[in-house]
């Protein structure tokens, strides 16, 4: 199991065609499947699972919104295998009115590192010119990058590559960063 976390790099691909809420495909770097993630439709307090596989029989991560419609929300990220709390992701309000901000804290609560989107040039004609330009997030845990999270240009299917190469001594939790690129996917899916 612990294996399907350990790839460096993974393409995240939202589903084409749903009726009723979203789904992702998450490959390693062979174009093998190693996550598939259902998001239910119409919730207001967000509950995404992760699972191992395209039939649901294990989920692998959990995702979780602490409260209802929140402007500055807070999303806990928990492992059912091993019932343990990894971390969680607040939104920075405010801020991601312009440019999308992402608070990274670890599983006792503290702040340690931040995902912030590409430029705020680049985002604000995102949002008030054309969602088809493509959406850049870098994640920092300290000084020191740990993931990209670069969305390729299609106006037709959601395709996000997840890097973490960058992440020699790993000091993010590859858990963390696969349920922040389901996160932010689902998110930004929202706001096209």
């Amino acid at each position: 199991m612990k294996e399907r976390f350990n790839h460096s790099n993974y393409l995240v691909r939202k589903q084409f065609f749903r009726i009723f809420g979203e789904a992702f495909h998450i490959y390693d770097p062979q174009d093998g499947l190693v996550f598939y993630v259902k998001q239910k439709a119409f919730k207001l307090k967000e509950d995404i699972r992760v699972y191992s596989s395209e039939d649901m029989m294990e989920e692998v991560l959990v995702i979780k919104a602490r409260s209802r419609i929140d402007f500055s929300a807070t999303y806990d990220v928990f492992d059912p295998i091993y019932n343990e709390t990894i971390g969680s992701f607040r939104r920075k309000g405010m801020k991601s009115i312009l440019k999308d901000e992402w608070v990274i804290l670890d599983n006792q609560e503290r702040e340690v590192g931040l995902i912030t989107e590409d430029s705020m040039l680049l985002a604000l004609l995102r949002r008030f010119l054309s969602n088809l330009i493509p959406q850049t997030y870098v994640g920092t845990i300290g000084q020191h990058e740990v993931l990209t999270f670069k969305q390729r240009f299609n106006p037709f299917v959601q395709k996000i590559e997840l890097d973490f190469s960058m992440d020699r001594n790993q000091m993010l939790d590859r858990r963390l960063g696969i349920a922040a690129s389901v996160l932010l996917s689902a998110i930004e899916g929202r706001q096209d």
